[in-house]
């Protein structure tokens, strides 16, 4: 996958469309990222130690790779990704500015 945990991405089809946020997890297995803000799902809780109350939260749920677009650090806008190797690594390419897009450091 071309999109990896903190890029930020622009949702470009579905229900949140031109929405933007950070990529907070990503399955690689079933294709899908979990986009902050994006996507929300209400999910029943039931009640534990950590949550003695229990009742109804709202998380964000995954959405497929293929309805979100990597927006550039350098120029701001979604663009496709192209690679290129640099010194045996592959390096994430802007297709629109053409510089490199940096991975990110949490």
């Amino acid at each position: 996958m071309t999109i990896r945990r903190g890029d930020t991405v622009k949702v470009i089809s579905g229900k949140d469309k031109g929405k933007q946020g950070k990529v907070l997890r990503c399955v690689p297995e079933k294709q899908r990222v979990v986009v902050e803000k994006v996507n929300f799902m209400k999910k029943a809780m039931r009640p534990t130690q950590q949550n003695p109350q229990g009742g109804i939260s709202t998380i964000e749920a995954p959405i497929h790779v293929s309805n979100v677009m990597l927006v550039c650090p350098s120029c701001g806008e979604a663009t496709r990704v192209a690679r290129r190797r640099d010194d045996g690594k592959l390096v994430r390419v802007c297709k629109k500015c053409g510089k490199d897009i940096p991975a990110v450091q949490d």
